[in-house]
Formats: C-alpha cells, structure tokens, sequence
C-alpha cells in the first residue's frame, strides 16, 4: 500500500477528512462480541477505516437496517451448481456470498490438469473472490475409474498461486491413517507450502482420528450427529456445518451455535442445485434456517464470515471493523434475512436480487478441448445392462433420506412382471448401474438401490460423484437405456425417461457437469426435470439428481456401486449384487 493511501483512510478514520463512502444509520452485527452496534460505517477505497459518526462523499442512509460481513462458503465444489464461474457468481452475490472455498475435485477427476486450469481461468476476474483448495483424492480411491490421476508432484507447483489455500478434503481417511505414501507426499508438500490441509473423515473416531487429526488434517465437513462433531472438536478440528441440497446436518448439530464451540463451527453448503441458490439462496439460507431454528442471529453471521476467514487465513476480512475490507451485505431484518445489498470492496455490485454488472463467460475451446468434449462411451445397449450374477438374494443399497450414509440390506431375489430384474417397485427398489465413460474401458457396475422414490422409468446423470462416470437408475432395461444414452448424445448432463420416451433433459457439455447457460436457465430445465418427476409420483421435495450423483461415492460408507460393482466402503472391496 502507497503512503498516499495510508494517510487518507488515516484522515477519513479520524474524521478529518471525508470518507468515500459512509453506510448511515446502520445496525452493525459485531462478530467479535456477538453485539448489535448503531452507528454510521466510513469507506475509503476498499477498506472500512471507522464506525461512530462520519460524513462522506457519498452517503447512503440504511434507516436502521442490518449490515454483516460479506458471507464466506469455506466449502463448494463449484461444479456440482452445474454453472460456470460467471453463471454461479450472478447466483450467489446478490444473496451476499462474496467469497468462497471450491474445491475442484468433480472436474478434476474428468479433465485433470486442464480441469483444475479451466476452473482456475473462468473465475480469475470475478467480482466474487474465488479461493482454491487443490483436489487431494483424484480419483477418491484406487478402487474407482476416473478421467484422471492427480499426483503430488502434479498439484505442487499450484502452490505458488495466491488463490490456492491449500489441500482438499482428503476423503481417503483409510489410506491416509495407514500412511500410504503418496497421500503422505501430498500433505507433506501442503504444509511445507504453509497452508490448510481439509478433512472429510465421516464416522472417523478414537485413535484413527487422533492419527488422521496427527497427519495434519486441520477440519471436517462430513459430521452427520453431535457426538461425532464434538469428538472432532475435541481434537481440535475445526467443523463445517453442511447444509446443502443432498446433505442435511444443521438441525442435528444445533447444540455448537453457541460458545465456546461456534468459534471453531464455519456453515458451508457443499453441493447446491441452481435452482436452490436462486429461490433459498446460499449461505443466507443457511443463516436463515440458523435462526429459525434458534440460534443467535449474531452468532451464526459469524460462523459464516468471522470463522471461515480466520480458519483460512484471510487477513482484515470477515467483520465489520477499521481496517476490514469493506465486503458488506445489507440486511432488512433478523428473520428473512433479506439480503438487499452486497458490496465488494467498498463498491455496491448486487442489489435486490440481481448482479449490477455480470461477468461474461469466455472459454478457451482450444485450450479446453478435453474439458468441452469428455464423453469416451459407446453407445449402450441391452447386453450392456445384463446382470452378470446370479443367485436367490440380492444386496441392497439402501438410502437415509437427508444423509450421505447408506445402510446394506438383503433380500430375497426380486422378480416382477414388466419390472428388471430385482427391481421390487412395492418397497422402492430400482437397479443401478455406473457405465465408464473416460477411457472407454467397457466397465459397467450393476446393482439395486432402495429408499429411491422413483416409481417408473428410468433417470440418468452424468454427474456422479467423484469419478463423473454415467450412472443409471430406473424400473426397466429399456428406460435405463435411453436414459443413458441421452445424456451420452448430450456429452454429460441429465434425463429422465418414462414409458420409451424422452420426458426431459438438461445438457452439460463442460465436462459433463455444467451448463454455459445462465443460472436462471439451467434451474428452469433442471424444475422442468423435477416436474416431470413430480408427475411420475416423485415427491417435490426429493431431490433425485443430487441424491444419485453420491450413490457411487466410495469413501462414504456403507456401500456405493461404482463401475467395478457394490463397494463395502469400510473394507475397500466388491461385494456381489446377487448371491
């Protein structure tokens, strides 16, 4: 910073000089003492330089409105919002997100490198800051078939970016607490770097948490009950509170909106729909349901500005104070939580709902050739969807609704007329199966899934956690196959199939996840697919894209179908469907 500089947020602060811009009449959420503080907020350049009584060049009068922080996401994959850069910022900055954590692991796992770059590039000048945490499970196991494999050596000169915070969540607990070698070489290379390593450890406890918690791995995002986030905070984790549109856990860890525990809890969303960011919103939905639920409206803007910036290391960020960047939203009351201006750097850039100057979408088709273009699938046909076992029960993958974690049951083998078989549509059995599509290998998993609501037809995705191989559920072969084969023809995205025919879609080029559309336009396709669901006898609130894109997750216990078949998590193995 100039000298210059220095001295005139000096002179603004003291009131001698006038500020560039003072916010009067405002309601000051104080993160520091969990307050409410009444008084003007004076803006020189980019940084808040005091708070009392101040007159500036320009004054805006609040009327005795709310102002928070900026809202910090210290957790998202980017990609599964199925926008791009541009698209997810128009999103999320009119409701008062102006920072957040991605990590790039979905389109890394496709692409690679180039994945990693593309994300990299296309939201380098946003008005949204963009932070990186660098992809440590690329593919999340060796017991899955990705588009790529990231190593140490790869991922260690993006270390030197500004933008790069550290080393994602290191989902292989298992590998990591058992010190295979090239998980160690990551970390390593991240904490030799100086930066943050992130956990994602569902269920870890006792000694193999203290030895995951050992390895470096500062936080957690996946606790699903408070005895499990209490361990963890014990051990000093720090701990995400995830609420998204899959995963669910706020209302189950109420109990750390308070201190001492709320300085060490941050609120993410993880995984978000389009649709879900432009009618609930982001991290203020989050907020919102906070309060409705109980906690100290204080508290939680807290949790999601204060905590996040020191848990990350962003220096005079995340409060309302002289000398904090001037990254504030404007507020109209506690219970709406109505985010009604954001303003980045001392500038307004939303304001009621809307982005004031959008960023365009400028992607390099050269240079992100593979990224455009990620599909290696043959066409598939019935054969390809035959079970290649055979026996008298079936194993089950059984979803909780609200949750990630699956339970195993077994059954007897299921035959019904106009059905595939082991479908058993009267207790909401559909079969599953996860087609490879990057290196055109011909593996396919087949398997059953219960507890999934779809009553007819077939659903396919090509977002499929983390490997983003094509996964398929439905009652019948013929539906699967279509299904399948539309997001195919498509290059990635979604469908849903019902009686042999086509009833909606939602194409993803980029990778097979995103859309080059508006946020606007993708969440309309994405409600015309949930409407059709709906029509079929899907329930609203189920989200069933979401809910499928986990199923082939295998770091996620029970069990997951990926496309060497049913993997028992726990034991890092397949298991077979029929027996």
């Amino acid at each position: 910073m100039q000298s210059d500089e220095l001295k005139r947020r000096i002179s603004a602060g003291r009131g001698d000089a006038l500020a560039d811009l003072v916010l009067r009449n405002a309601r000051i959420v104080n993160v520091f003492t969990d307050e409410i503080d009444t008084a003007d907020i004076a803006i020189s350049g980019n940084r808040i330089v005091g708070v009392g009584t101040y007159h500036g060049r320009k004054e805006v009068d609040l009327h005795g409105k709310y102002v928070c922080p900026g809202l910090i996401d210290g957790h998202i994959h980017i990609e599964s919002s199925m926008l791009c850069g541009p698209a997810f910022e128009q999103a999320v900055l009119p409701h008062g997100t102006t920072a957040v954590v991605t990590d790039p692991h979905e389109i890394s796992n496709v692409a690679g490198l180039e994945g990693l770059d593309f994300m990299l590039e296309t939201t380098k000048n946003l008005t949204l800051s963009v932070y990186f945490m660098l992809p440590s499970c690329v593919p999340a196991t060796d017991l899955d078939e990705s588009g790529a494999v990231l190593n140490a050596e790869q991922l260690r000169p993006y270390y030197g970016d500004p933008r790069v915070l550290g080393l994602a969540e290191l989902m292989n607990a298992y590998g990591t607490v058992r010190c295979d070698p090239k998980i160690l070489q990551k970390i390593s290379d991240c904490t030799e770097a100086g930066k943050i390593v992130d956990g994602h450890a569902p269920l870890l406890s006792d000694k193999d948490l203290n030895a995951y918690i050992a390895a470096g791995v500062q936080s957690d995002h996946e606790c699903s009950n408070i005895e499990e986030a209490m361990e963890k905070l014990r051990r000093g984790q720090y701990i995400m509170i995830r609420e998204g549109t899959a995963a669910k856990n706020m209302e189950a860890l109420m109990p750390l909106f308070r201190e001492p525990y709320c300085s060490r809890c941050m609120l993410v969303t993880d995984d978000k729909h389009p649709g879900d960011l432009l009618d609930s919103g982001h991290i203020d939905s989050n907020i919102r349901k906070a309060i409705r639920l109980g906690a100290d409206p204080a508290v939680a803007v807290k949790m999601a500005t204060l905590v996040p910036a020191q848990y990350f290391g962003f220096k005079q960020r995340g409060a309302v104070a002289p000398g904090y960047a001037a990254d504030l939203i404007v507020v109209s009351d506690f219970e709406s939580f109505t985010v009604e201006q954001v303003y980045k750097n001392g500038t307004l850039v939303a304001e009621h709902g809307k982005t004031l100057k959008p960023a365009p979408l400028d992607i390099d088709r050269v240079r992100f050739s593979h990224v455009m273009d990620s599909f290696d699938l043959d066409e598939i046909t019935l054969q390809d969807l035959e079970l290649r076992e055979s026996g008298e029960q079936e194993r089950v993958i059984c979803l909780n609704r609200g949750e990630l974690l699956t339970e195993e049951k077994i059954i007897p083998f299921q035959r019904h007329p106009g059905k595939a078989p082991g479908v058993d549509p009267e207790h909401n059995i559909v079969k599953l199966a996860v087609f490879e599509r990057h290196h055109h290998s011909g593996h396919v998993g087949i398997g059953f899934l219960g507890n999934f609501s779809l009553k007819c037809g077939a659903v396919a995705s090509s977002i499929a956690h983390d490997s983003h191989n094509l996964i398929v559920a439905g009652d019948n072969d013929t539906d699967m196959m279509l299904a399948g084969n539309t997001v195919r023809k498509n290059k990635g995205g979604l469908a849903f199939v019902a009686d042999g025919q086509v009833v909606a879609e939602l194409a993803l080029p980029v990778a097979g996840l995103m859309s080059t559309e508006s946020a606007e336009s993708v969440a309309a396709k994405m409600q015309a697919l949930n409407d059709a669901l709906k029509a079929h006898g899907v329930a609203e609130d189920i989200g069933i894209f979401m809910t499928l894109a986990f199923v082939s997750l295998p770091v996620i216990p029970k069990l997951r179908l990926n496309t060497y078949g049913i993997i028992d998590v726990a034991q890092q193995k397949v298991v077979p469907a029929v027996f």
